[in-house]
């Protein structure tokens, strides 16, 4: 039983097209639920009163009869990293409080042309350069499961919204991880496609993409239902030409081949590995082929340090020259490292990147999905330093991309897709995040696997704050809608 704000995303599209729920309630239940959990601190900006403009024309639409999108009538919230058409866009960042684009970035245009309806921009950490959603400009955004625990980072704010029932979807962005870290932080879903799938032009360097920006749910349909409509070639986007992806359907006769990455050079947190093992051992039940692979991705850390720390240098060093009081410690630290390298090292990197992709692509020839831990730990004390070293298992791990997500930010230098979904929770009561990878284009394919596998897990917990479900609103939404 759930009140408006807590259904998912398809379930929320289907009571509003059958006039079970109407637009203006949803828009309502989730700017309510926002006030309610302002302590979490998800959102820079909140557009109530545009939202709520937008809820009534969406409500005359569905009283006659027009067609209806996709997303028709249901809020959504963007990360403060990607453009907004009228609604500022501060990179989470002081210096540019006052920035606000004249268009829509093309993701969130095909929403709102889906029938989407903005709510607010959510939190980032500066430039989305850290795994903590935390800074100087807007303070710490908490984790709804325990406000001492990091909620992820940097699409931190979405995974909030998203998991507090502050709007079913959300677009996050995915630099290293930053959709799949706050989506395993939080328990729920988030997929970063494949490179050039969802154009994403605010990159400054299209051809060395490895920023992503994608869909975030509280379940995989969710998500497919929201990839569907934001995926599509854009001939502004070099990796974004094709105009039709490769359909390949996961049929009830055929049996995925699973390549499982239980450790990739890390050390690993026990309930992580028993929560995992458990899902593989499901995997297992459901006909799927479960073998073991080794592939060491710890060992790009560097490379991807050296691509992190240059670019943020590049992109950001006149205005930090300018204004560094006002900007985000770890973000200066991490661009004075960037001072260290050369064209040579920067070269060397892309080398590296090119065999780490040459390795994946070995392993999708044996394998149909990777499977593997999102993270090496469950969310870690908030108050950690995210520039430190970090303990796992009770002991040195070392830092904290290599030690606590290197499975997600290798997939970012090779473009291929990746998905999180929650697998389970710490005897603490914190989620486990199980990370899925696919082939290039299989995003599709990947999705569904995905799909087959959640209903099998079963994961139906909820934050542990969440308010509580109420009767009534879930009878008239359950009636109507199913």
């Amino acid at each position: 039983m759930s009140t408006i704000a807590d259904l998912p995303a398809r379930d929320l599209a289907a009571a509003i097209q059958t006039k079970a729920v109407s637009p203006v309630e949803a828009v309502e239940a989730a700017l309510a639920r926002i006030e309610e959990r302002r302590e979490l601190n998800a959102f820079m900006a909140i557009c109530a009163d545009r939202a709520r403009a937008e809820a009534r024309a969406a409500e005359a639409a569905v009283m006659s009869g027009a067609p209806l999108g996709p997303l028709h009538g249901i809020p959504f919230s963007v990360k403060d990293l990607t453009n907004t058409e009228g609604v500022a866009t501060t990179q989470g960042c002081a210096l540019f409080a006052d920035s606000v684009p004249a268009a829509d970035a093309v993701a969130v245009a095909r929403a709102r042309a889906a029938g989407a309806i903005l709510i607010g921009k959510t939190t980032t950490p500066e430039f989305g350069h850290k795994p903590f959603t935390e800074g100087p400009f807007f303070g710490r955004t908490l984790n709804p499961w325990s406000h001492d625990h990091t909620c992820g980072g940097s699409s931190g704010g979405a995974a909030v919204a998203i998991a507090a029932g502050m709007g079913p979807l959300a677009l996050g962005t995915d630099g290293g991880g930053s959709i799949r870290i706050p989506a395993a932080c939080c328990g729920i879903v988030g997929l970063k496609a494949t490179l050039g799938v969802i154009p994403n032009l605010q990159a400054p360097d299209l051809f060395g993409a490895n920023s992503f920006v994608g869909p975030m749910a509280r379940d995989v349909s969710g998500t497919q239902l929201m990839f569907d409509v934001l995926k599509g070639p854009d001939r502004r986007d070099p990796y974004g030409q094709s105009e039709a992806l490769p359909r390949r359907e996961h049929g009830k006769g055929e049996r995925p081949r699973v390549g499982f990455l239980l450790r990739c050079g890390n050390i690993l947190d026990p309930e992580v590995e028993a929560s995992v093992v458990t899902a593989m051992k499901q995997a297992e039940a459901l006909g799927m082929i479960v073998e073991p692979i080794e592939l060491d991705l710890v060992s790009m850390e560097p490379h991807f340090l050296l691509l992190l720390r240059s670019l943020l240098l590049a992109r950001l060093g006149p205005h930090a020259a300018r204004s560094p009081e006002k900007l985000d410690p770890t973000l200066l630290a991490t661009m004075e490292a960037g001072h260290t390298y050369g064209a040579v090292d920067l070269h060397e990197a892309q080398f590296a990147r090119t065999n780490c992709f040459l390795q994946i692509q070995d392993i999708l020839s044996r394998f149909d999905i990777i499977a593997s831990p999102t993270l090496s730990a469950p969310p870690l004390p908030v108050d950690l330093d995210p520039l430190g070293r970090i303990e796992i298992a009770r002991r040195d791990a070392g830092t904290i991309r290599g030690a606590w997500y290197p499975y997600t930010f290798p997939f970012n230098l090779t473009g291929h897709p990746a998905i999180s979904l929650p697998c389970g929770l710490t005897r603490d009561g914190l989620p486990i995040g199980l990370q899925l990878v696919g082939r290039w284009f299989e995003d599709s394919y990947l999705i569904e696997v995905a799909s087959e596998l959640e209903a099998s897990l079963q994961f139906r917990a909820h934050a542990k704050e969440a308010r509580p479900a109420g009767s009534d609103l879930a009878g008239r939404v359950e009636n109507g809608a199913r």
